[in-house]
């Protein structure tokens, strides 16, 4: 899964990119400033934020924007409210720490940083962030089944109404004005297998020699 770092010291980007590229994680996306994030996330730009990254280690203190500024301009953006924001900084007063959560954060790591908590920390929101996508489309798989219903709905109606059939061809009108084999209808209709068969009467009618099982 794709791991966004941002943090304007190279040597604190080689460091978080080591610890993870070691254990698996990846790809890794480390870029110097706020706005380099943001870009790569598709923030003001055409289409849906998030170009696929997963998760977001951020540092406070950059040049430009800083940390808890990007977080927030992060979370204005609807498509990613269930991105993971993992803050990772020297400050460590309380204030701090709440600042961070406050603006968005879902995490927070104190420099210097403990690759196993690091790790840790990784991996939780990763897995969190997986459990949200799922739930995401699950509700959407569900929104359109919902959909789907009521559009069958609205048809069974219209069929317990006045449905329009050819005397001559027995098609059957749509609701589009099209005119389409009954069958077709039905199983369009009501999702359900339509078989071709014989009638008694047309039976006796094509086929008067053979006898008609008991």
């Amino acid at each position: 899964m794709s791991i966004l770092i941002i943090d304007d010291f190279q040597e604190e980007r080689d460091l978080l990119h080591a610890i993870l590229h070691r254990a698996g994680f990846g790809p890794l996306l480390p870029v110097a400033t706020a706005q380099e994030g943001l870009t790569l996330l598709g923030i003001g730009k055409r289409g849906k934020p998030g170009n696929g990254i997963d998760l977001v280690l951020m540092d406070v203190e950059m040049p430009g924007m800083n940390g808890l500024e990007a977080c927030e301009r992060i979370r204005m953006e609807d498509q990613l409210q269930g991105l993971p924001i993992i803050i990772i900084t020297g400050h460590t007063a309380e204030q701090d720490i709440q600042a961070a959560y406050t603006a968005g954060a879902t995490d927070y790591i104190r420099k210097p940083v403990i690759p196993v908590e690091l790790l840790a920390r990784a991996a939780t929101a990763l897995s969190l962030k997986q459990e949200i996508d799922a739930r995401k489309l699950r509700e959407q798989e569900l929104l359109e089944r919902t959909k789907e219903l009521d559009h069958a709905f609205e048809q069974i109606t219209t069929l317990h109404g006045t449905v329009q059939i050819c005397a001559k061809c027995k098609r059957v009108k749509t609701e589009g004005s099209y005119w389409q084999r009954i069958e077709d209808y039905l199983r369009r209709l009501g999702r359900s297998t339509v078989k071709e068969a014989v009638c008694d009467s047309c039976m006796d009618q094509a086929y008067p020699h053979l006898k008609r099982m008991p």
